[in-house]
């Protein structure tokens, strides 16, 4: 059996490096230099303790892999990425492989159910950074991470268990969840500050922009409310997330930024916010709630990428003042 890792980035990365680590058969699906960088030098794995490299198979397009009967694909790209992703690896496999959506939001898992009959859902608590291609830097050790699994829409099955298998013997705690659809819906609300983090900066003790996140996730959980979604118990959430310790640094220095902080960084032209602040205003334009600050948010963040602005170059006052 196979992992089929569909968009190497950070995220994509650490989890099919630990398998790989760990024994088992793995190709990373990656592109441009990072792919190259991960032909020709395999794959560097960096975290607070210690540095592998690990020559993992890799390749730049799905139809290359070959599919055979027992594979698992982890589609981890950025949810903007997914449609194109879906499509190439559904013109490339029979539509009864299961596929993995290891991602922030809610949407792939609806999108890869209209091309393939068993998807899972996976919630991922995973702090990783892709900046350098062919290098990818975890800051928590010896856990890596948190990546609880069920079949979409709820449920659990075979495949379920053993990725899940796979995943708490590779270094990472999962559990087989047949609702982890409401752990996504509420790690979705604390994905609203990416943008905030991605327009306004790093600061953590930024009193403007602790207040549009409280403002932001407000408005979501007024939108959950109405819509009556399930969300998961944030206490329970909070007490596993102890368990990965507090962030270190990795080769010198902490983590730079989160996911849509490294988007801005890199200058990748597009940003995940659309996916996530936008699924808030998708949910308050459904239900007639107004939803102001994640507009806002969407919007900055989306010109932002657009238009090849640097992470941290919009106070967070200015954008409160703005509302």
């Amino acid at each position: 059996m196979r992992y089929v890792i569909l968009g190497a980035g950070a995220i994509g990365c650490a989890i099919g490096g630990r398998l790989f680590e760990h024994g088992h058969d793995v190709v990373l699906v990656a592109r441009g230099a990072h792919q190259a960088a991960l032909a020709n030098r395999g794959l560097e794995l960096r975290d607070p303790d210690r540095t592998v490299k690990l020559p993992v198979a890799t390749t730049s397009s799905p139809g290359e892999v070959g599919f055979e009967e027992g594979d698992i694909a982890v589609l981890s790209t950025k949810t903007q990425h997914s449609e194109s992703a879906l499509a190439q690896l559904a013109a490339a496999a029979p539509s009864s492989l299961p596929v993995v959506c290891a991602q922030n939001g809610v949407e792939s898992e609806r999108l890869a159910l209209r091309r393939f009959s068993n998807v899972q859902a996976m919630c991922v608590i995973l702090p990783a950074s892709y900046l350098e291609p062919g290098v990818v830097e975890i800051p928590v050790a010896p856990l890596t991470g948190i990546l609880d699994v069920g079949r979409y829409p709820v449920g659990a099955d075979d495949v379920t268990r053993k990725v899940a298998a796979d995943l708490n013997a590779s270094s990472f705690e999962s559990r087989v969840d047949p609702k982890v659809m409401a752990s996504k819906y509420l790690k979705l609300q604390s994905n609203l500050g990416n943008s905030i983090e991605a327009a306004c900066g790093t600061r953590t003790d930024d009193p403007a922009a602790a207040e549009l996140w409280q403002l932001a996730r407000a408005e979501a959980f007024r939108c959950f409310d109405v819509a009556g979604i399930e969300l998961a118990d944030a206490a329970e959430d909070t007490e596993r997330r102890k368990a990965l310790g507090g962030l270190r640094p990795v080769g010198g220095h902490d983590r730079p930024g989160g996911s849509s902080w490294q988007s801005l960084a890199r200058g990748t032209g597009n940003i995940e916010t659309d996916w996530l602040n936008g699924e808030i205003v998708l949910l308050g334009r459904l239900h007639g709630i107004p939803t102001p600050v994640n507009e806002l948010l969407q919007a900055t963040a989306s010109r932002m990428a657009a238009g090849g602005i640097a992470p941290g170059s919009i106070p967070a006052a200015e954008l409160l003042a703005e509302l």
